[in-house]
């Protein structure tokens, strides 16, 4: 018991780390959201990189940079994340926290339509039926916005995309994220010698605060995927999938709340809408886990 209750609170940790990080990427203006994406990469690889060699997994890593399937897939989904990564630090920082909110929340709708389209995966009516709330929702936004919500639809797919090549690499959290952020910061390292040398980096150029914070985007990154990697591995799936709410909720809360950020009528239907689909989609997963536990144990259904 004691072992679940650590894990819920590094879950519960991790995922408001991850909806506080619409607190953390204004900090670095004027940096615009490309170069604190490449600080990010590099000063992420520093750590993953420390951190692997630290709890003895150069092994794993080793192994897989030298299996093509492995390197292939991973780098793939370096380019997915590093596209999520920017788009959301670019819509925090232009004040659509609200949005970015709403890629989250309906990140799990669009893994699992990614699944039928991609995997060929057969889904449950009530899945169906969640999918079809979340499209009206999207759609009720759309024309609320006046235009479809990039930002949530980029976010969404994008790290819809990550997941699922992270699922087919089959990796560790830490071996995979250290060459993900391997295979991306040459790109990131020209990217910030670029700047450099038009005279447009801010590295150094607002103080030597200013500077920690970029370094520190390295640690900000790997403390909360320490905490859920303690969360997965003591707390069962179903308790773990709905602490992930936990993210989206927080900036849902800090854009209203914080950022002052304006939620007309329709947006308010939109958003109770996808919340509805995640309830639909949350009670259809937990009632399938109890029947299969059910037949599992006692042989029939109840």
């Amino acid at each position: 018991m004691n072992e679940q209750r650590t894990g819920v609170l590094a879950g519960i940790a991790a995922y408001v780390m991850w909806g506080a990080f619409p607190l953390y990427w204004p900090l670095l203006q004027p940096a615009g959201a490309f170069e604190i994406l490449a600080h990010r990469i590099i000063w992420s690889l520093v750590v993953m990189g420390g951190l692997v060699v630290a709890l003895g997994r150069a092994r794993h890593v080793k192994q897989l940079v030298t299996t093509p399937r492995s390197l292939a897939l991973l780098s793939t989904a370096a380019v997915a994340v590093s596209i999520n990564w920017a788009t959301y630090i670019w819509g925090v920082n232009h004040h659509y926290v609200v949005e970015t909110s709403l890629g989250y929340f309906i990140n799990p709708l669009v893994t699992v339509l990614m699944g039928v389209l991609i995997l060929g995966e057969r889904m449950r009516p009530l899945q169906w039926v969640a999918i079809g709330i979340g499209a009206v929702a999207v759609l009720v936004i759309a024309v609320d916005y006046g235009h479809p919500p990039w930002i949530a639809l980029v976010l969404a797919f994008s790290f819809g995309s990550y997941g699922l090549l992270k699922k087919k690499a089959n990796a560790g959290a830490f071996e995979s994220l250290a060459v993900e952020t391997s295979v991306m910061t040459p790109i990131a390292l020209a990217y910030v010698v670029w700047l450099t040398f038009q005279g447009d980096g801010h590295f150094t150029s607002e103080g030597p605060g200013h500077t920690a914070l970029f370094i520190l985007c390295g640690v900000v990154t790997a403390v909360p995927l320490i905490c859920f990697g303690a969360a997965a591995t003591r707390v069962p799936l179903v308790l773990l999938g709905l602490l992930q709410y936990l993210a989206p909720l927080f900036q849902f809360a800090l854009g209203i709340l914080h950022f002052h950020e304006d939620m007309s009528a329709g947006r308010w239907v939109g958003f109770v809408l996808v919340w509805l689909a995640l309830c639909v989609f949350t009670a259809d997963g937990l009632w399938t886990r109890r029947r299969a536990h059910n037949v599992a144990n006692y042989g029939e259904l109840t």
